[in-house]
């Protein structure tokens, strides 16, 4: 039995992903993103603001090491995330650290 809740897409990023293409990559492959999709931040905002029906959940828990090792690519990944999530009312993006 269901609860009611909306049926959706969910990405789950758990610290394994160390590098900007490996996030991207499971981006793509949880939330099915289409095959014109090209891995920079800006195809990402693109993609999960028009081409991705919702609901849409990205859950990121993100650990010391995969912080250190994304380095510079950290803070633009996560604001590109937020900002995608402000841009549609269906799109949620939740990071915790851990």
């Amino acid at each position: 039995m269901t609860t009611g809740a909306a049926p959706g897409l969910t990405a789950r990023l758990d610290g394994r992903q160390r590098s900007k293409a490996a996030v991207l990559a499971k981006l793509a492959r949880d939330l099915g993103f289409p095959e014109h999709f090209q891995a920079n931040l800006d195809a990402l905002f693109d993609v999960l603001t028009t081409d991705i029906p919702g609901p849409i959940r990205i859950e990121w828990q993100l650990s010391a090491r995969a912080a250190a090792a994304l380095g510079a690519d950290l803070a633009p990944l996560c604001r590109t995330l937020a900002d995608a999530a402000e841009a549609r009312d269906d799109l949620v993006f939740v990071i915790s650290r851990g």
